[in-house]
Order: C-alpha cells, then structure tokens, then sequence
C-alpha cells in the first residue's frame, strides 16, 4: 500500500519526466509522417552500407546469401521510400536515425566480441533479426500513418516493404534454427 508521502513523490518525479519539445517539433501526423519517413530513409541507406560488412564476416553460406539478398531488398526499399516521397509531395531527404546507428553499432560490436564461425554467425543473426524488428514496426507505423492521411499509394508501397521486412525476418529465423544456433552450441560443447 503506498503512503501519500510515496504518491506525492511519485507523481512529482512523472511531472519533471514531461520533454519540452524542439522549436521544429511536428504539430501534425502528416509533419511526423514525414519526418519518421527521413527517418527510416537514413535507415535504410545506413544499412546498404552496414550489410556488407555483415556479410564478409559471415562464415555460413546460407547467411552470407541471405544477407547480400537482402542487400538488393534494402536499396529497392531506398527506391521505394523515394518514390514515397514524390507521391506524397515532399522531397527525400534523410535525417539520423540514432536507433538504426545504435542497432548497426552493436552489430559492429558482436563481429569485435566473437571469433569467425557458428557464434559469429548467430550474434549477426541476433544483431540482424533487432535491426529487421525495428523496420517491421517503423513500416507498419508508417503504413498505418499512409492509411489515417489518405496516402493510399503511399500505403501500398509501405506495406510492400513491411511484408518484405517480415520475409527477411523469416528467412534470418529459419537459418538460424536449421543450423547455426545449432552449430554454435556444438562448438561451445567441443571446446
């Protein structure tokens, strides 16, 4: 049962909690649309450039061939979200998205903490799979965005890549229990 003395304080901590928004805060969905889509767009390029440095350290060959596959998937998605742009009026632009920046950073840091082989493999399928999980939800944000402002052909092209991303999610599962995580616990038995 919380005293009053602990009410008190707990609201007074929620109301210092509150964020005075920048002078260039979005005062509209269709504003923080847009921007979320600068978002993902530097996301996106981020990663036509992360991805292959995933790549060279991969050991198993289904991972290598489901990354550089998804290194075509994400330059179409960099197409996609300039074709979105131009539907919705605006100029593609990026803008830093630090949780695409962290997402890549601790991917950089998993080839620095492990040695080639299955647990390498399996830390760039972690790594992968939270980098697939934060596009499926900006997609599917982004989608239901499209959907609230009439931005129906935006919508379309934003689902497309959201489906895309749930496949790659899939396909980094699927070899990760067909034979990675596997390997990499036998190695771990072996030593």
């Amino acid at each position: 049962m919380k005293t009053t003395e602990t009410k008190t304080a707990t609201k007074n901590t929620q109301s210092r909690q509150k964020v005075s928004p920048k002078s260039s805060a979005a005062a509209g969905l269709r504003e923080l649309f847009v921007d979320s889509l600068k978002d993902i767009y530097w996301a996106e390029k981020a990663l036509t450039k992360a991805l292959p440095k995933m790549s060279k350290n991969a050991t198993s060959q289904n991972l290598i061939d489901a990354i550089n596959g998804h290194i075509t998937v994400t330059q179409e998605h960099v197409s996609r979200l300039e074709e979105v742009f131009s539907i919705i009026g605006e100029k593609a632009s990026a803008k830093k998205c630090d949780a695409m920046e962290g997402l890549i950073k601790e991917g950089e840091g998993i080839l620095e903490e492990t040695k080639p082989g299955p647990v390498r493999d399996a830390g760039i399928i972690a790594a992968s799979q939270k980098i697939e999980h934060y596009e499926i939800a900006t997609y599917g944000t982004l989608a239901a965005f499209a959907e609230t402002l009439g931005e129906d052909q935006a919508a379309e092209l934003l689902h497309q890549t959201l489906e895309e991303e749930k496949d790659a999610d899939a396909e980094l599962s699927e070899a990760a229990y067909n034979s990675i995580n596997f390997d990499a616990a036998d190695e771990e038995e072996n030593e």
